[in-house]
């Protein structure tokens, strides 16, 4: 038995969507043991991504919302580690954005559907899924609590909640998420976020919005 770690990475793209694009670092987070892990979110690039799982088993790339950033090379990560891809089924019409829908025959689907509640375990890991919409309709952040840390995506931030006003967002779906599922968590809980510098639960909590 190997102790349970979470490993790091920033890779750079674009995301795009309702005709604007702009330039993006992402984070990359890999949760899992010495032998075997999950990876959260697929952004820009594989080998980046790869470089973080450094050799081990994917059992599963778990998304935490379907923005091209964050899903963009998943179904290639699938195709050379054999992980399946894992959704929210309320961001399909986001997936279909990037990677099409019924009427495209090169579309391509996640394998699973994540739910409120739902628990993914890895060895001695258990990553538990909280359904936050707001910044997406499919959005969901995932809680580890024997590591004292949750993976937000772009549900919340250092200095508050994602970014709404685009396509599938609403502002105040968005702060009921996390007023009610993420400042629910343990003030010391880290937030490892999509973007940029980590936080924790207490520190936000505290900010406000």
């Amino acid at each position: 038995m190997t102790a349970a770690r979470v490993d790091h990475g920033v890779t750079s793209g674009t995301f795009s969507l309702d005709g604007q694009t702009f330039e993006v670092d992402n984070n990359v987070w890999v949760v899992g043991d010495d032998t075997e892990c999950v990876v959260i979110d697929a952004p820009h690039s594989v080998e980046g991504i790869l470089k973080v799982v450094d050799g081990r088993r994917v059992l599963g790339i778990v998304c935490t919302h379907a923005h091209d950033d964050h899903v963009r090379v998943a179904p290639e990560l699938r195709e050379r580690t054999g992980a399946p891809i894992l959704l929210h089924p309320d961001d399909r019409p986001l997936w279909e954005l990037t990677h099409g829908g019924p009427d495209d025959p090169e579309a391509t689907l996640w394998d699973a559907d994540l739910a409120d509640g739902q628990q993914l375990t890895i060895g001695d890991i258990a990553l538990r899924v909280l359904h936050t919409p707001g910044h997406a309709p499919g959005a969901v952040c995932l809680y580890a609590p024997e590591l004292g840390c949750v993976f937000t995506g772009d549900t919340l931030f250092q200095g508050g909640p994602g970014a709404t006003g685009r396509s599938y967002s609403d502002r105040a779906i968005l702060e009921g998420s996390i007023q009610a599922k993420l400042f629910a968590l343990p003030d010391e809980t880290v937030v490892h976020t999509g973007h940029g510098a980590d936080t924790t639960i207490g520190a936000e909590r505290e900010r406000g919005f």
